[in-house]
């Protein structure tokens, strides 16, 4: 526990504007770090928008060490979560499936372990810290999981995690100030956040034990997963001049939750009043990117700045839940959508790539990829086989050498009274809100925004992209295609 509850968040503040990431020439011809297995840092965002980052194009949240991040780095236009929503999206990640092959294809709040718990992974599910083990990794997640709660088989130690900390239950990971976490599996409880104190911000809490974790494992190489909880709702976060100077920028409608707040284990799935919910989720985008700029300094002060892959990204579009408002600030960019979308505003997200040694600065990719195309792209990393996935790996994009395309990107959303569906093809997008519905078809090339339907003058890609809604995924008994004629 910080000593100083207030300290990290004061250096993460200053963090906004003076943060640094490091620096590198982008030579991929550095012997002595080709001759280490590269340290891998994803740090994983909580409903970030495509564009909520200065370097895709926001203009008024400040983003400073991201932008330099992006500078210092690669910058992917065209990347793609693994769902609109969280767990599902997260165990794209962490098993290399898409959502029509993946178990856990959609947040299931009604499951036997109640809200917030998901569908857990299996022992027969191989994750990415797997996989990483078998070439002498460390691996910890720190931050929110969401994949499995304690006494199932989905907790991170049990999924070839070495070290965890965190929320396991992804609707606990509603609250930004918890009254417990779990470390290895066990409760750690956080009385200083009982009855409202909001003492310890988690954000802060996950940033100190990251830092930990590289302190204790710079000799190794090792697997960070560091999972944000912002700017997910609650729209909370302590005091800063950061949240002081967003208000007034954009129009406000105070959020009021109506019900007594919780005062016991901040876990009933309630959000708590916000005066100012706009100003604090631009705030929380500043703070998390200052949390970045910490780690990047730590990774220079301990000397592995050069051979650590660093990868930012979020796990779906922007939010409107706890009084936020994605068009605030044009959270979603040019595109249409957000969370819970199969529009491009859903599931395209920021993903920004530094490693000094091997990926050229200010480089910039429009090749189309996903959350499953991080387990080929580790082992390619880690100089292992991975097993059989969705992904491809993007080691050589990175490397700025040819890079091999899919053949399509595919996705299935199972939480409105329909099952939505989509699928990317070179610059085609599809999408249909109904299994037995009518498809709609965007050209991306020429219509980022998705407006205008060109289905009726493509039939031929239709009926292409009709067959592939049918043979792109397998049946799962917990989420079957819903359409709205089978309940008529």
């Amino acid at each position: 526990m910080l000593r100083n509850p207030s300290l990290l968040f004061l250096i993460c503040l200053i963090g906004i504007s003076s943060c640094g990431t490091g620096s590198g020439d982008g030579s991929t011809n550095n012997e002595s770090a080709n001759s280490a297995k590269p340290n891998i840092v994803y740090i994983l965002a909580d409903d970030l928008g495509y564009g909520d980052l200065g370097c895709y194009g926001q203009k008024v949240i400040a983003t400073p060490n991201l932008d330099k991040m992006a500078q210092a780095g690669m910058l992917f236009t065209d990347h793609y979560a693994g769902s609109s929503v969280c767990a599902p999206s997260r165990a794209a990640f962490m098993t290399g499936f898409h959502p029509g092959h993946n178990y856990v294809r959609g947040n299931y709040e009604t499951g036997p372990y109640g809200f917030g718990a998901c569908l857990e992974l299996r022992d027969k599910d191989i994750t990415l810290a797997e996989v990483l083990r078998e070439k002498g990794y460390r691996s910890a997640v720190i931050g929110k999981w969401g994949m499995g709660v304690e006494g199932t088989t989905g907790v991170p130690n049990k999924q070839g995690f070495d070290y965890s900390y965190g929320f396991l239950n992804q609707g606990h990971a509603h609250f930004q100030f918890p009254s417990y976490l779990f470390r290895n599996g066990e409760r750690i409880e956080i009385p200083e956040n009982r009855n409202l104190a909001n003492r310890y911000f988690s954000n802060d809490l996950f940033t100190e034990e990251a830092v930990n974790f590289l302190d204790q494992n710079k000799e190794n190489p090792f697997f960070l997963y560091l999972a944000y909880t912002t700017p997910h709702a609650e729209m909370l976060l302590p005091p800063s001049a950061a949240f002081e100077s967003y208000k007034g920028k954009v129009p406000e409608k105070p959020y009021l939750k109506k019900g007594p707040p919780d005062t016991t284990d901040n876990n009933t799935g309630a959000y708590r009043s916000q005066e100012f919910p706009a100003a604090a989720y631009a705030a929380q985008v500043s703070h998390l990117d200052s949390c970045v700029g910490v780690m990047m300094d730590k990774l220079e002060a301990l000397g592995l700045t050069e051979n650590t892959i660093v990868m930012f990204t979020s796990d779906n579009g922007p939010h409107s839940e706890g009084g936020a408002n994605p068009a605030y600030f044009t959270s979603s960019g040019p595109l249409r959508g957000q969370k819970r979308d199969l529009y491009e505003g859903g599931i395209r997200v920021p993903f920004i790539v530094k490693w000094p040694a091997r990926v050229k600065p200010g480089a910039t990719s429009n090749h189309p990829s996903a959350f499953w195309d991080m387990m080929p792209t580790f082992a390619d990393i880690a100089g292992t086989e991975a097993p059989a996935t969705d992904g491809i790996s993007l080691l050589p994009a990175l490397l700025g050498k040819e890079q091999p395309a899919h053949d399509y990107l595919y996705w299935e959303f199972h939480e409105n009274k329909t099952t939505d569906q989509a699928i990317r093809q070179g610059n085609w997008k599809a999408v249909r809100h109904d299994p037995k519905g009518e498809i709609e078809l965007y050209d991306l090339s020429k219509d980022i925004r998705e407006q205008n339907n060109v289905a009726g003058q493509q039939p031929e890609v239709v009926r292409k992209m009709a067959t592939l809604f049918a043979t792109a995924r397998t049946d799962h008994p917990i989420w079957p295609l819903k359409s709205s004629s089978d309940t008529k």
